[in-house]
């Protein structure tokens, strides 16, 4: 199989450039402020695993407040070692903080490190965890019941309307008895035999108590 073209990324030879640059420089600061020999070969060392650990704390989102302290004190001893070797500062006669900031480093760096790889990380909770926190803990729902169907709504039957109470004779129309009389002479001229109650009741189309009423009073 024959393999691809080998392609040059440019940003990665800059930052090999850059980092070799900055370590010399460290490298040249810890030898001016009396460090020689391995130890000066250290600090750059240092002060790199301090900028690579602070820098994956700051892309893991955890702490980030912690990450970018760390970050800029790793920062801006680089940065200052840099601008140090640049013929502003006479590494041949280095001031006083100089040296006291060169041999204190050590133990600021065991610091920042201890507390960016095993300091408290808080991981934010996403929100489909946050669901399925929600649905382990809720109760599982019972088995739901058949109900069993409502029998059909019977309308309830009409009641009757009561019959109105037969009305005393005084209390019946006089013209009402007159017309009953005259129902009750046609009945017996047509038929030889006195009228009903039933028949009396449909010929004046009244209530069954009226009509006992009126029959009454025609006997």
């Amino acid at each position: 199989m024959c393999a691809g073209p080998v392609r040059v990324d440019a940003v990665l030879i800059q930052a090999v450039i850059a980092a070799a640059l900055s370590f010399a420089h460290l490298h040249d600061v810890a030898v001016a402020a009396g460090q020689d020999g391995w130890k000066a070969w250290a600090y750059p060392v240092s002060v790199d695993l301090l900028l690579v650990v602070a820098w994956k704390r700051l892309r893991s989102g955890e702490s980030r407040a912690a990450g970018w302290s760390w970050f800029l004190v790793a920062l801006t001893a680089s940065l200052g070692a840099n601008v140090a070797t640049a013929g502003l500062l006479d590494l041949d006669d280095v001031p006083a903080w100089l040296r006291i900031a060169v041999a204190g480093w050590p133990a600021v760096a065991f610091l920042g490190g201890t507390l960016l790889a095993h300091g408290p990380a808080v991981r934010p909770v996403s929100v489909d965890e946050s669901c399925d926190v929600t649905a382990d803990t809720a109760p599982e729902p019972g088995p739901v019941s058949e109900a069993a169907p409502e029998p059909p709504a019977i309308a309830p039957a009409p009641e009757p309307t009561p019959e109105p109470a037969a009305r005393p004779a005084d209390r019946i129309p006089a013209a009402l008895v007159d017309h009953a009389r005259k129902v009750a002479a046609e009945h017996r001229t047509r038929t030889g035999s006195p009228i009903d109650t039933a028949t009396l009741r449909a010929r004046l189309g009244v209530p069954a108590p009226l009509a006992e009423a009126i029959a009454a009073q025609l006997t």
